[in-house]
């Protein structure tokens, strides 16, 4: 019955970070079509350097709020509560002091950094003090509100989450739509971003203060929480900074070796892979608290959670980014039009595969982090980055801007070889490797192949063809339901085929009557 229950509110909660996500991705789906049309090409492109210049910045947010949230989840007893309000009070001191100074170092020494790496001038070179402004403003913001959604993801309050995100992507997408056609500037479409941000501070902090006031506090420094928060958070701040440095090198190289509107049309490609990757991520992101709070289980139990989590992730990862890749041209075309989708389609379909390899690594960096081996985190990170780096550095120059999703695949591929050692160092199993060849590799690796064969017959058809989005929508369900069947097939097969039927029975159930399941 306790199990039961657990898979339950498992199930409960992803629902909960899948409705909020889908809601806040197609706001951004939709308007984005709007805000390239508006600004063009290149200044849609200034944009993105823009926001991939303040993106490592996220490193000292994401970090210090997965810290907070480790340290709350173990203090969530009323005896532990004053504990709990000085790891809060501290986190918001730190997201305030340290948060306003790096807020302060890019809005001053971004504009004439970029100008000079990126070769902008004129008008655009103009904006660009008011872009990094904003921009910095918008992610000081979020900085301050993640401790405060710390707070609610300890407690694995997930309605009053996604109400937040909610409500940060309705103000963004409706201040676009009045403000970026009356200036159709690069900082006008960051002040709307930063103004989604603000909201998310502000209603965090009323909801707060409203419903869970007793672990609130106001900021202030105390050095047992510093310490604790700063010995996990200094190898979680790196291995943060790893994985932004690999996202966003490809926009980097590309802003300097070529001309801005390369980097929009990345961006275009990126945001829709990424928009998938982050759904499956906000679904598997409740395991980080879940495991968090298993520190007395047995390695066995811990270890078998562990991978039936990682076979029902990378079942949902394969079915939604593997069928990307035969509609990929279609879907640009009828989002942004036949001639980026044109430009673009290649790139997409190289980040879908780089998207469902790295979903192999998820639910291990969860668990890694639950258990506070940010060094470990850190250090896939850190080879991701260098691999990808190295790999941009050198194709990019010679094989022009397409060649920027190989570089996301290699890093990918050394970022699983990484987690599997580490991996094999957490857990003695005998049947350690039957189990990743089922649970991890099996589903993305018939994934892939579904994904791509789909594409080798249908794709030239489809490009030929699509012109509306229903067409597409319906190509898009299509494959993602060929791609599941195929998947869940060939996993039902083997020692562990009755393990991964009983747990979709589970999740079936949550959703389907009982007679149906």
């Amino acid at each position: 019955m306790a199990a039961q229950k657990s898979s339950s509110h498992l199930v409960g909660n992803s629902a909960w970070n899948a409705s909020a996500f889908l809601v806040s991705v197609g706001l951004n789906l939709i308007i984005l079509p709007f805000v390239l049309f508006r600004l063009g090409a290149g200044v849609f492109g200034v944009a993105s350097l823009v926001a991939a210049c303040i993106a490592p910045a996220l490193a000292f947010s994401s970090a210090l709020a997965l810290s907070t949230t480790r340290e709350l989840t173990q203090r969530l007893a009323a005896s532990e509560r004053d504990d709990a309000r000085r790891f809060f009070a501290t986190a918001l001191f730190l997201a305030g002091a340290g948060g306003g100074a790096i807020a302060i170092t890019l809005s001053l020494a971004g504009p004439p950094v970029a100008s000079h790496l990126f070769g902008l001038e004129g008008a655009i070179a103009n904006d660009l003090p008011f872009a990094f402004l904003f921009g910095s403003l918008g992610w000081l913001c979020q900085c301050v509100s993640m401790v405060f959604l710390a707070l609610f993801t300890a407690r694995q309050d997930y309605g009053r989450l996604a109400a937040i995100t909610m409500a940060t992507a309705l103000v963004s997408t409706l201040s676009m739509l009045v403000l970026v056609p009356r200036w159709p500037q690069a900082s006008t479409f960051l002040g709307c971003q930063a103004l989604g941000f603000a909201t998310a501070l502000l209603t965090a902090f009323a909801i707060s203060r409203h419903t869970v006031a007793e672990w609130v506090a106001r900021p202030g420094l105390h050095r047992a929480p510093l310490g604790d928060l700063l010995r996990l958070g200094g190898w979680q701040f790196a291995a943060q900074g790893g994985g932004l440095i690999a996202n966003q090198v490809d926009r980097y190289l590309l802003g300097a070796f070529l001309a801005p509107q390369f980097a929009g049309y990345y961006t275009i490609a990126q945001r829709l892979e990424e928009a998938v990757y982050i759904g499956v991520l906000k679904i598997g992101e409740i395991l980080f608290p879940f495991f968090s709070s298993l520190q007395e289980e047995s390695n066995d139990r811990i270890a078998d959670l562990l991978f039936r989590s990682a076979w029902v992730l990378n079942l949902l990862a394969a079915s939604v980014l593997g069928a990307l890749i035969p509609v990929a041209g279609p879907l640009l075309q009828a989002w942004t039009g036949r001639e980026v989708a044109a430009e673009t389609q290649g790139l997409l379909v190289l980040l879908a595969v780089a998207g469902m390899l790295g979903c192999a690594s998820n639910v291990f960096a969860f668990y890694l982090l639950a258990n506070g081996r940010s060094r470990a985190s850190a250090l896939i990170s850190i080879v991701t980055a260098v691999v990808t780096l190295a790999t941009s550095s050198l194709a990019l120059p010679y094989f022009g801007w397409k060649a920027a999703g190989w570089s996301a695949c290699l890093g990918m591929i050394a970022q699983i070889v990484i987690t599997m050692v580490l991996l094999r160092r957490s857990f003695s199993l005998l049947a350690m490797w039957p189990r990743m060849a089922h649970f991890v590799f099996l589903p993305l690796g018939t994934g892939i192949v579904t994904a791509l064969a789909l594409r080798y017959f249908v794709a030239e058809g489809l490009f030929d063809l699509a012109r509306q989005w229903w067409l597409v929508g319906v190509s898009y369900g299509l494959a993602a339901g060929v791609i599941f069947v195929v998947v869940v097939a060939v996993s039902t097969m083997g020692p562990y085929g009755a393990t991964c039927w009983q747990d979709l029975r589970v999740i079936a159930g949550r959703f389907l009557p009982g007679r149906l399941v």
